[in-house]
Order: C-alpha cells, then sequence, then structure tokens
C-alpha cells in the first residue's frame, strides 16, 4: 500500500509543523513553536500585555467559510470563493474562469439571499458564538483569560486579512508574542474547507510577520500559533444536535414519531476530491452515526448530500432527490438535520428550508433547528478550546516524522484517528505499527484492528440497533462513489459501466473534467470553417477546371471564343455538361487521396489514442486539416501563379493527418469516456449536432460575407483561422477524457502483446508485415467476433453470442451505408442543383443552412427529447447492455427519411422542391448518433475506442468508395440521366430499412473471464489484438 497524495493537512503545515497530542475529546492541535528543533514542540511562553492569567491574553479565532451579510456583497464574495484553488481548483485557468463564472452567477445568487432577508446571518451567530465562547472560558480556564474574540471568513467580511490585522492592532505580534488559537467552525475536516481557511491564515501570516528562518523558525516576537482542526463527535456538539432533534421529533403526534426518517444533510464534495483521500465524508458519517448512539437509534436515518454545483460528479445522494423520492414513495414524515452546519446560513434558510421543504409540499417534511446560539452548543465550543489550551501547556516531544506518518495513515485508510487518540507512546507506537502492518501484509489488520478499537468507528447501516465496532481493515477498503450513500441501504445498484463511467470522473478537479460541453464549442468551430468553405471550394475547383478547358479549348481552335472566367464566381459559360464532367472527376481525385490515406491512418490513430489520449490524437488530425487550408488559401489568393494540382497536395496533407472523420471518431470516443451508457446516443448527438450547426451557419456566413465583401479569399481565411483555433484548443485547453492510470495501462497492455510477438522494432520483418495491402482490413475482423470462444473484444469464456455478432455486423454496414451515401452525394447535391436550376453561391450557401438547421433542431430539441421519455438506466451488473427497441425504432424512422428525400431529388423539377426534399432528408439526423451510440453498447467500455477504431475505418473507407462511385456515377450520366445517382442511394437507402429490421434489442454476454487476457485466439488461430495491431 502506497501513500495517497495529496495529505488532508495544509502543506505547509506539513513542512514545518509539529502535531501535539490530542485529548480524547478534543482535536488536533498543530503549533509553530518560536523554539521547534527536529520537530520539538515547546510550551507557548507567556505575553504579559493586560494579562489577567498566567498565560493570557489568547485570542481565540474562529474560522469558517463566510457569506454576503448584504446583497450588494455578493459579487465579491462569489469572486473570492471561484478564485480559490484549494476549493474550486480550475488549474491555470482559475483567474481568468473564476470571475467569469462568478459574475455570471451573481444575480441568481443575489435573488436567493433577497428571499432570506437580504443577507446571511453567518456573521452575526459566529461573532455571537465567539463572543460566548470567551466569557465563558475566562470563566472555567482563567490561567489562559482574557480570551479575546475574533471572526476571520474565508470568502466574506471580516477577512482573514481584516482579522490579523486587527489582532496586531490589539496588540499580538510585532515583537510582543502573545498566543492565538485558530478555531475551525468546520466540524469536519476537509481540505477544501478547513485547509484552505488554514492556508489562508497561514499566507497572511507570512505576509504580515515574515517568514521563517530556515523553514521551521518564527520571526521573533511573533503571534503563537496553535490549530484546533475538527471535532466530529465531541459529546457537546453530538448532545446539540440530539437535543434540537428531540425538540423537533415532539412536534409529530406521538404515535408517528418513532417513523419519522431523520435526514442528516452535510455539504456535498466533488468526487475528485473525495478520492484523493479526503477525510470529510468519514468524519460527517461519524457525527451522524454519534447523534443516532445519543438517540439510541430510535428512528430510521440516511446521510446525504446538498449544494452540488457544476457537471462534475459529486458525492450523493443529492437531498433534494432524496426527499422527493421519500415523498413519492408515501414516506412524508421527515426531519432534515444539518449535521455538518453550525449556524444558519443560505443552505440551510435557503436550500433547505424554500427549495427541499417548501418544494415537498407535505407537512410532515420539516427541518431540525441549526444550532446557533444553542447554550449546550457554547458549552462544547467552551470545552474544546479548554481541553485544547491545556494541552498546549505540555512539551510534546515525539517526533514530527511520525505524526505525519500517521496522518498519511489516516488518509490511505480513511481511518480517523480521532476516535483512538493516543494516550501514551505506547499507543503511539501501536498506531505507527498498524500503519506500517497496513503497508507489509493483510494479516496484520485483524489483530491490529481488534488493539486499536477502543472507540465506535463510523457506521455506514441506515438503521442499526447494535453498536459493535467495525473493522478497521473494512475501512481501509471502503471505496465511495457519487452514487453510492454513505450510509447504505437506499438507492440502486448501478451497472459497471455506469460505475466505471462516474468514477473516472473523479480523477479530474472541478470545472476540468472531461465533458462532451467541453469539446462541442471548439468542435463547432471546427465545423464552421470546414462547412464555411465547402460550396466556396467546389465554385473555386469549378472555375479553375472551367478555365483550363476553354482555354485548353481555345487553344485548340482559334475561332473559339469565350467570357473570361472570374474566379469564384458565378460563370454561365462553365454550366456545361463537359465542365461538370471534368468537376466530378477533379473532386473523385480529391477524394480518393484523402479517403486511401485516411483509410490507412484513421485505425491506428484510434487504436493509439487508447495508449495516449483522445486529445493529442485529436490535434494531429486538425494540424493535417490546417496545411490543407493553408494550400486551399493560396490557390485561391494567387490563382495565376498556383496550379489547381496544389489542392490535391492538400487533400495529401488533410489525408495523413486522418481528416474529418477521424477527427468526429475521436471525439466520439472521448464523448464515450466521459458519458455513461444511457447517455451515450444524446452525447454523440450534441458531436453531430456542432458538425449540422457548423453546416447550417457555415455556409450562412460565408453568403453574407460573400455579398458583403465579392472577395473569396475571406472564406477561406476565416476557415483557416478556425481550423488554427480548433488545434490549439484541444492541443493546449480541453482536458483528457483518459486518466494518465489508464493510458499507462493500456500502454503496458499493448507492450506485452508486442513483446509476446517478439516485435523488435520499427525495421523488423514484424513491422514490414503491416505494409501488407491486405492489412489495410484487417482491423475490421474486429466487427465479426467468434462465436462461442474468447475474443480481443469478448474475453469471456463464451465469447459473443450470434446474435450480438449479428447486431454489431448490422449496425456498423447501416451506419457506414448511411455516412457514405451523406458523404458521396454532399457535393454532388450542390452540383446537381447548381446545374439544374442555375444557383450560384448564394442560393447554395442558404440551401444547405436550411437542410443544416433542420438537422440541428432534431438534434438538439427532438433526440433529447425522445431520449428523456424512453430513457432507461443501464440494467444492473450489465457491462453490455445492447440496443434497446426505442433506439431500433429511431434508425428505422430516421432512414425512411434519409429514403424518402433522395426519392424527392430525383423526382422534383423546382428550387422550392429541392429544397423541401433537402429538408425532408434532414429529419434523418437521428440515424448516425444513434447507430454509434447502439454499437458501443455492444462492446466492453475498454474496447470502445478500438471499436470506434474499426468504425472509423470503415468511414475511411467510405470516403473513399462512395464519392469514387457518386462523382463516377454522376460523370456518366449528367445529361443523360442526370438522376440517376440519387435513384441508386434510394435504394440504398431501402436496403438499410430492411436490414435494419434483423437487428435484435437487448443482447448481452456472459461476461465471465478468461484464465489469461493473453489467450484470445481469433479464428486464424493467432491473437486478435495482435492482429488488429497490423492495421
Amino acid at each position: 500500500m502506497a501513500l495517497r497524495r495529496p495529505l488532508t493537512l495544509p502543506r505547509h503545515i506539513l513542512n514545518g509543523a509539529c502535531l501535539g497530542l490530542r485529548p480524547a475529546v478534543s482535536r488536533t492541535a498543530l503549533t509553530y513553536g518560536q523554539e521547534q528543533r527536529k520537530g520539538l514542540a515547546t510550551a507557548v511562553p507567556p505575553v504579559t500585555q493586560d494579562a489577567t492569567g498566567s498565560k493570557g491574553p489568547t485570542a481565540m479565532v474562529f474560522l469558517n467559510m463566510g457569506g454576503p451579510s448584504k446583497t450588494d456583497e455578493v459579487e465579491d464574495f462569489l469572486s473570492r470563493l471561484f478564485a480559490d484553488g484549494d476549493l474550486i481548483p480550475l488549474g491555470r485557468l482559475q483567474s481568468y474562469l473564476g470571475p467569469l463564472i462568478a459574475k455570471r452567477r451573481t444575480p441568481k445568487i443575489q435573488r436567493q439571499y433577497s428571499d432570506i432577508g437580504g443577507g446571511s446571518p453567518i456573521r452575526k451567530w459566529s461573532e455571537y458564538q465567539c463572543e460566548e465562547m470567551c466569557k465563558l472560558l475566562d470563566k472555567i480556564n482563567p490561567e489562559t483569560a482574557p480570551h479575546k474574540p475574533y471572526v476571520a471568513f474565508r470568502y466574506a467580511d471580516p477577512l482573514t486579512e481584516e482579522m490579523y490585522t486587527k489582532l496586531l492592532e490589539d496588540g499580538f505580534g510585532n515583537g510582543k508574542g502573545g498566543r492565538a488559537v485558530a478555531f475551525t467552525q468546520y466540524p469536519q475536516y476537509s481540505c477544501s474547507t478547513t485547509g484552505s481557511s488554514l492556508n489562508e491564515l497561514w499566507k497572511w501570516r507570512t505576509r504580515l510577520e515574515g517568514k521563517r528562518a530556515n523553514g521551521d523558525v518564527d520571526p521573533s516576537g511573533a503571534i503563537q500559533w496553535s490549530v484546533i482542526d475538527r471535532w466530529p463527535t465531541h459529546p457537546g456538539l453530538v448532545e446539540a444536535f440530539a437535543r434540537n432533534i428531540e425538540e423537533q421529533l415532539k412536534t409529530y403526534p406521538e404515535e408517528k414519531r418513532n417513523g419519522v426518517v431523520l435526514l442528516f444533510s452535510a455539504h456535498s464534495l466533488p468526487m475528485s476530491v473525495v478520492n484523493r483521500g479526503d477525510p470529510y465524508p468519514a468524519e460527517v458519517a461519524a457525527t451522524v452515526h454519534a447523534v443516532m448512539q445519543r438517540l439510541n437509534f430510535s428512528n430510521p436515518y440516511r446521510l446525504c448530500w446538498q449544494s452540488q454545483v457544476g457537471p462534475s460528479a459529486w458525492l450523493g445522494a443529492q437531498t433534494s432527490d432524496t426527499v422527493e423520492n421519500y415523498v413519492k414513495r408515501g414516506q412524508t414524515d421527515i426531519i432534515l438535520v444539518p449535521i455538518a452546519f453550525t449556524s444558519d446560513h443560505i443552505e440551510t434558510l435557503y436550500e433547505l428550508d424554500l427549495e427541499v421543504v417548501k418544494e415537498a409540499n407535505s407537512p410532515g417534511v420539516k427541518r431540525a433547528e441549526s444550532l446557533n446560539g444553542n447554550p449546550i452548543f457554547i458549552r462544547a465550543l467552551a470545552d474544546i478550546a479548554q481541553e485544547h489550551l491545556r494541552l498546549r501547556a505540555v512539551c510534546v516531544t515525539y517526533d514530527s516524522q511520525f505524526i505525519v506518518i500517521i496522518y498519511a495513515a489516516k488518509v490511505v485508510a480513511n481511518v480517523d484517528f480521532n476516535f483512538i487518540p493516543p494516550r501514551d507512546l505506547g499507543d503511539f507506537l501501536l498506531l505507527l505499527n498498524f500503519f506500517i502492518a497496513s503497508m507489509e501484509n493483510e494479516e496484520a489488520f485483524e489483530a491490529d484492528a481488534q488493539l486499536l478499537a477502543r472507540a465506535v468507528p463510523s457506521d455506514t447501516g441506515v438503521r442499526t440497533t447494535s453498536g459493535d465496532n467495525s473493522s478497521i481493515k473494512d475501512t481501509v477498503r471502503l471505496r465511495v462513489h457519487e452514487t453510492t450513500p454513505l450510509l447504505a441501504g437506499h438507492g440502486d445498484a448501478e451497472g459497471s459501466e455506469q460505475n466505471a463511467a462516474g468514477q473516472r470522473a473523479s480523477y479530474w478537479s472541478f470545472f476540468r473534467q472531461p465533458h462532451v460541453f467541453w469539446l462541442f464549442p471548439f468542435l463547432l468551430l471546427y465545423m464552421l470553417g470546414f462547412a464555411g468553405v465547402v460550396v466556396p471550394k467546389i465554385n473555386l475547383i469549378l472555375s479553375l477546371v472551367c478555365r483550363d478547358y476553354l482555354s485548353k479549348k481555345a487553344s485548340q481552335d482559334p475561332n473559339f471564343t469565350y467570357l473570361p472566367v472570374i474566379i469564384g464566381e458565378d460563370n454561365p459559360q462553365c454550366q456545361v455538361p463537359e465542365v461538370q464532367s471534368l468537376v466530378a472527376q477533379f473532386q473523385l481525385y480529391l477524394n480518393l487521396i484523402a479517403g486511401i490515406l485516411s483509410a490507412l491512418v484513421s485505425p491506428r490513430l484510434g487504436h493509439v489514442s487508447d495508449r495516449y489520449g483522445r486529445t493529442k490524437l485529436i490535434a494531429l488530425s486538425s494540424l493535417g486539416a490546417v496545411l490543407g487550408e493553408t494550400l486551399t488559401v493560396l490557390v485561391a489568393a494567387r490563382p495565376e501563379q498556383f496550379s489547381i494540382n496544389l489542392l490535391l497536395v492538400g487533400a495529401l496533407l488533410d489525408g495523413i493527418g486522418g481528416s474529418f472523420t477521424t477527427i468526429l471518431a475521436l471525439a466520439t470516443s472521448y464523448a464515450s469516456d466521459c458519458t455513461a451508457p444511457e447517455k451515450r446516443n444524446v452525447a454523440f448527438g450534441y458531436l453531430h449536432g456542432a458538425l449540422f450547426v457548423g453546416l447550417a451557419c457555415g455556409p450562412l456566413i460565408a453568403a453574407i460575407v460573400l455579398k458583403k465583401t465579392g472577395e473569396i479569399i475571406h472564406i477561406f481565411a476565416a476557415g483557416l483561422a478556425f481550423h488554427a483555433l480548433f488545434f490549439f484548443m484541444v492541443l493546449l485547453v480541453i482536458p483528457e477524457s483518459l486518466s494518465k492510470e489508464q493510458q499507462q495501462a493500456a500502454r503496458e497492455k499493448d507492450r506485452m502483446r508486442f513483446t509476446q510477438k517478439e516485435t523488435a522494432g520499427w525495421f523488423s520483418p514484424a513491422w514490414l508485415q503491416h505494409l501488407n495491402p491486405k492489412n489495410l482490413i484487417t482491423p475490421l475482423s474486429i466487427l465479426c467476433p467468434p462465436v462461442g470462444r474468447p475474443s480481443s473484444l469478448f474475453p469471456n469464456r463464451k465469447g459473443a453470442s450470434p446474435a450480438l455478432r449479428r447486431n454489431i455486423i448490422l449496425l456498423a454496414a447501416i451506419d457506414t451505408v448511411v455516412f457514405a451515401v451523406a458523404l458521396g452525394s454532399a457535393q454532388l447535391v450542390i452540383i446537381y442543383a447548381e446545374f439544374m436550376f442555375g444557383w450560384g453561391n448564394v442560393e447554395s450557401s442558404i440551401f444547405i443552412s436550411i437542410v443544416s438547421t433542420v438537422r440541428v433542431l432534431v438534434l438538439f430539441l427532438v433526440h433529447p427529447i425522445i431520449t428523456r421519455i424512453f430513457h432507461k438506466r443501464t440494467a444492473e451488473q450489465r457491462a453490455i447492455p445492447g440496443s434497446n427497441k426505442v433506439e431500433l425504432v429511431v434508425i428505422q424512422i430516421s432512414i425512411f427519411f434519409d429514403f424518402l428525400g433522395y426519392v424527392g431529388y430525383t423526382l422534383v423539377r423546382s428550387s422550392a422542391l429541392m429544397t423541401l426534399s433537402g429538408i425532408v432528408a434532414a429529419l434523418g439526423s437521428l440515424a448516425t448518433p444513434t447507430l454509434q451510440s447502439s454499437l458501443t453498447k455492444h462492446v466492453p467500455r475498454d474496447r470502445v475506442g478500438q471499436i470506434l477504431g474499426a468504425k472509423g475505418l470503415l468511414h475511411a473507407l467510405a470516403r473513399v468508395i462512395a464519392p469514387t462511385l457518386c462523382n463516377l456515377v454522376y460523370s456518366l450520366t449528367v445529361g443523360k440521366f442526370t438522376q440517376t445517382v440519387f435513384v441508386s442511394l434510394a435504394a440504398v437507402f431501402f436496403l438499410a430499412i430492411c436490414s435494419s429490421f434483423y437487428i435484435t434489442p437487448n443482447v448481452s454476454i456472459d461476461e465471465s473471464r478468461p484464465s489469461s487476457p493473453l489467450h484470445e485466439a481469433n479464428e486464424d488461430g493467432e491473437l486478435d489484438e495482435d492482429t488488429l495491431l497490423r492495421s
């Protein structure tokens, strides 16, 4: 077992501070002593100014998050909150995104504070609690009197800086010394709350009093600080909570009291914080358990979490959802207990009272009173402070290294040693022995657990009737998922892929979690650049081909004259069958070059992305597009100097990068990594929506620019700028969807396969086999897994079932057909319309915009609505859920609309009906994202990259074959029966509809694993995974 980082204490405390002994009731004492040598802490020297006690005066500083006292202070409060990297880590973008988020949320939060009286009462209660505690301390602990009250908020007035300045003004520090206790008002420790407040205190202590000499010696006469960092199970705290609950229970009829559910609510944390070892969930659970012990477990209870912010995974279940579910099931008697809050503020007064309780619309849903001015709670604070002050009068002789190890053990094991405070050196060595044993062997766990379990740790049952101790070994092995209640028993188990998707999110910092919406806006920019140049590039090619054709014809016939060809403009002299045929042939060459290279590159990039991350490979693919568009700009800017053949070089560079088909395939893999299976079709719909938003807006913007400027070069320059922006954003800004651990595991697995194949290197004979032409389609073997035995795609003992294999083949084939028809006919529709109806740049751009707008509406409005209405969560423990019936119906209806649209292209003879046919075909936009989502539901999660890489190969092959056949048919039939190509494509759609009826819904597999992951032979007797490497 290795230490997990970061440790729960602030780094400066771990680096130079010493830890004092903890009493049985009070908690951590951290001392920054003036005479610390070798990690030893000494007693604090007495201060003489205005002292009535031998060691007074003592500053008692309450640390808390704070809140705006007036609505005018909300924006400043939010700005400080979102600027705090300990609470909301935004990485390098913290200083830029923080203010933007704060400004955007300010109006909403201001309305919430207005609803609770115009401001937060937390300052009023904090100052009252601190003053009353100090008065009580003066009586019960005169030795350190007078006790002077101070409040330091992290994000609101009075700020830590203001408090520290006031301390100095009151005679502490500045060469006079003095003692101060940092008393955090978060009963349960979290690095995002307590840790952040301590970091802020240490920052201002260093700025205002100077840095430590040699890292561990305080400046002479500086304030001597010690810290109370947690107190989750103090008897006084527990008693105060229990009394408030009992008072609220009395408001229910006596016959109902035992059935009232006690719903303990605490502020949630991002799972990224929890999974780094933050003790907060365990300490909150400990508080809940202690309170229920005090109540003799008289009522059913549950711990929930509130105040989730942003799209990342947070600790759950959410309080609002839990209350809603209870009420729906008929449990309407519920008491909400704010278990992690010491006074009222917006989380209790607004979120619980106005949102949860009010929206429950049930008189039985109530909230227990907050601690506020509760005299029992005030006494508890005084007791904690008294014990702490007495403790610091003792010289501590334990080496700080051991203390740090104990904290490391606490983080690794998620054990709160507050339950088992070391009373002497023997206890300390016993704790150290537990940690060492936990690292060395499993057998030592049980014995150490029995010796250490002197108090009851946190319980995880929903309702407990005994006080049996839990094993520390069980605590060590605890893993928390955001959909799993900390007190188990309420909530359904999720499928393995659902859990995997949620746990993948925990690797990432708040607001830096990979999500499809990170990729969407930048992919939209890329597609704007891609689609905006489609029509201008067709007309650029048309103009250049026409110019060369007419020039050649004039050179052969001196009597032939023609109007000059204006590059990129409408040239009626070019609307002849001969030029149309030559344009179709040139388009054929472009597609062949880019398509063949893309077919070679796409599967390799898809496979490599599993090992090195999605964003790097997406950036690599987009670099090819940037270089290709650069050559297009040169040709458009200087058509007299540069040949049209330079566009073929651009297609070559684009194809080497994998072209836009690879970018879409890798983007789909990115979305699959960070999206749960049942939501993938919507995520894929967003990506394809970006495609069609680009197709809708790009040509429209291009048409507007052309109308105003008349310069085609501006369109190509803008397209190049969007491509370059996408490249840099993907490379530098968008978070990676695969964690470093996942990438390393994939690389290690790949290395083992190469080792087994005895591959020597890039120039070995084994590598040369990749050059064999037959290996071009080898990766497609993954789409036809063997039945009845293990394979690379299905390493379970029985492999794929016949129905599963048939589904994969049909889904991949139909998806390829839909993609091929759309791609092969995209440019031909424009060429055909310009030939038949005399359209120009503007008319063609408007047509594409109208059609693409319909696609966007279908993907962004219709698709999410269908998904929400017919949403079905992934079945329990089914890693491969298969397609459901709704998805199959959506696929069939969508392809039918495509079929009708292409029949329309064949029959119509007017511009208006041509546009109507395009709109009907656009209604079939749901087919592609639903097909791709269904395909990923037929394979294990760790094979998604490979299956989508194979799909990318099919798309790349389709990019070669479909435009080739379509352009060939059009070039042979134009001027004869020009609609031949659309008749053929409508027939292909009809066959796809028929094939879709052979897909079986809800197909799964036996998920038992083979004895060795390397023994996965294919039908030729070699390893499928190794065969895939030949692509």
